[in-house]
């Protein structure tokens, strides 16, 4: 199995990063490889945006948006090259940015509704013009699981390991980090039980469930509810749902909330009452039991061994 990866070469982007983001994750697979790990080659690709459209028939895994140098801010006043990423998305690929790339990213329109960071320099500018987004300039970087965005001119490095841990493992990526003798930092705290929903399915339908309830997961969503934004009806949806992801859909939706609950645990202090109501859960007893099922320990225990120390 091959995974492919295409870095988006436009007009001003940062050489280096280019460069540097292939480098890494084709080490990375060499390295995995070699050491006889188990997940998928790593095949990426350059691509020259100056001049027309990239290849349109590639199945692709995951395409960044790289940093920008200069003062002019990156984007697409024709459409062309959004509307081409909107496509690709919409096939399953999974869309990353980093710093100035987020601005192309939320020109697909993608982004709206959604959490996103980028370089803390550009804040103001990207939120007068995507007032829509829900910017945390705070963060290195956020996934939110169809959507990853990096925040300065070096977070390429953040990306790409994210990217091999959630392609080819925690180990691979620790592997990765130190070949290239860099730090990992508190990776390693979140990398076991990460959720990273698979996207390259094929299933549209599906796909559109899962963008759908990717926005609306810290609101009450029920099964009907994503089988009605995918088009289908409820049984045929539950079956679809499970061969595309192999999970069923109230699992796939728990393991989601999870994830977003982990996440304000560790960087906020909000009480567990309050992050359980603000992922979609009314009932702070239930929270907690499904949290103990899925983590190993409670919403509490989590925060104490996770959370940073100020």
């Amino acid at each position: 199995m091959v995974q492919r990866f295409g870095i988006l070469h436009y007009p001003g982007a940062q050489t280096s990063a280019v460069l540097g983001l292939r480098d890494m994750l084709e080490e990375a697979s060499r390295l995995n490889t070699e050491r006889g790990g188990k997940g998928p080659a790593f095949q990426v690709r350059i691509l020259e945006t100056e001049g027309g459209l990239p290849d349109s028939s590639a199945a692709w895994t995951a395409l960044v948006l790289p940093p920008s140098l200069g003062s002019a801010l990156p984007g697409d006043p024709t459409g062309v090259l959004t509307d081409w990423l909107r496509a690709r998305h919409g096939e399953g690929a999974l869309l990353c940015s980093v710093c100035a790339g987020a601005f192309l990213m939320a020109e697909t329109g993608l982004l709206a509704g959604r959490p996103a960071t980028t370089h803390w320099g550009l804040k103001a500018p990207f939120t007068q013009r995507f007032p829509e987004v829900h910017l945390d300039t705070d963060r290195i970087l956020i996934d939110d699981g169809d959507l990853v965005t990096a925040g300065g001119l070096m977070a390429w490095v953040d990306l790409g390991l994210r990217l091999v841990d959630r392609f080819l493992g925690p180990e691979a990526m620790l592997a990765t980090a130190r070949h290239f003798l860099v730090d990992p930092g508190g990776r390693e705290q979140r990398f076991y039980s990460t959720f990273a929903p698979v996207l390259g399915h094929g299933d549209a339908a599906v796909l559109k469930a899962q963008t759908w309830v990717q926005t609306h997961s810290g609101k009450k969503v029920d099964v009907p509810d994503m089988a009605r934004s995918a088009g289908l009806g409820e049984r045929t949806f539950q079956r679809r749902f499970h061969r595309a992801t192999g999970m069923r859909p109230t699992e796939y939706l728990q393991h989601l909330r999870i994830g977003k609950a982990r996440d304000l645990l560790e960087r906020t202090d909000r009480a567990v009452e309050e992050i359980a109501w603000k992922v979609g859960y009314e009932d702070p007893g239930a929270f907690r039991k499904i949290f103990i099922r899925l983590m190993g320990l409670s919403p509490s225990d989590y925060r104490r061994r996770f959370a940073p120390r100020g």
